[in-house]
């Protein structure tokens, strides 16, 4: 059975969504507050789900009313777009992407990752924003994200079904400076030992893996700095701070853009990424395009 539903509804409906409630919208679209609570509510009738709930004074959007509003947004912009194609504008449409970045992941990495979906022809509009991975996840289950990016799955503590799609994962390469580099690099890894580092923040995965591998060679490096954003770390890097731990695949960029030196790299240690969904089989093409090319990028360089 298909769902039938008046499209000036859901325009009153989209002008409530982004004025913030019902008297900026009536003044937008020059109609009294009555006629839109009364449209918007045929609107909800016709779904079959509430799309507004009063959070005090104010109406604030459902989960239904995220997803619509998502959905208005994309199908008002699109009779846009007609009109200028109309009227021999240039326009193109352009499929958007909503792409969640887990602030630990190193940025060269995010990059690579999303480097197929960036094309001559602007064919995708790719939008993102990095976070926590707890509040991006929050983000993906109320629909306002397509893809979480993260260096670690999903728990299975989350109130919502999240799917944890492996990308790939990277040996680690060490850095530094070329004068410190050239100090450590002769007895690496033990050379490590009481080297003054700038590490990942403990709450990370990469960290976890580092701390787990320096005990097992018995290493206990002097840590100066640790980090939340591997860009920031980078950074200090290059002025002398402390050596620094890389994954293998964008170690060249990093050499290139930063000017290291590499002192040793070990396959013991690997940073691992993930495109977490709420799918089991993604059907976004985007996202399809990102984790296969990514699948082949980690699999060649690896």
């Amino acid at each position: 059975m298909s769902l039938a539903f008046n499209y000036h509804h859901l325009r009153y409906f989209h002008a409530v969504a982004h004025e913030g409630g019902l008297r900026q919208a009536a003044a937008k679209l020059h109609v009294s507050p009555p006629s839109i609570s009364a449209q918007i509510k045929e609107l909800e009738d016709s779904f079959g789900e509430k799309l507004f709930r009063r959070q005090g004074r104010a109406n604030v959007l459902t989960d239904a009313g995220q997803i619509a509003l998502r959905y208005a947004d994309e199908i008002f912009a699109l009779g846009d777009e007609l009109s200028n194609a109309i009227q021999r504008r240039p326009s193109a449409k352009a499929m958007r992407l909503h792409v969640g970045i887990a602030d630990a992941l190193p940025k060269l990495v995010t990059h690579e990752i999303l480097r197929p979906v960036f094309s001559d022809d602007d064919s995708i509009h790719v939008i993102c924003r990095e976070g926590k991975v707890d509040d991006l996840l929050g983000q993906l289950a109320s629909h306002r994200l397509d893809i979480v990016l993260a260096d670690e799955p999903a728990s299975s503590g989350h109130a919502f079904r999240a799917f944890n799609h492996k990308l790939g994962e990277s040996p680690i390469t060490f850095c530094a400076t070329p004068d410190l580099a050239t100090r450590l690099k002769k007895g690496f890894p033990k050379s490590l030992h009481d080297a003054p580092a700038l590490l990942p923040a403990e709450s990370t995965a990469l960290r976890r893996a580092l701390d787990n591998w320096f005990r097992e060679i018995g290493v206990r490096p002097r840590v100066v700095a640790d980090f939340e954003d591997a860009a920031l770390m980078k950074v200090f890097a290059a002025d002398g701070k402390g050596f620094i731990a890389i994954p293998t695949i964008v170690v060249k960029e990093a050499v290139e853009r930063y000017g290291f030196k590499i002192i040793g790299q070990t396959k013991n240690c690997t940073d691992q990424f993930f495109a977490i969904t709420t799918e089991r089989q993604i059907t976004h093409p985007a996202v399809n395009i990102i984790t296969d090319k990514a699948r082949e990028l980690f699999s060649k360089k690896n």
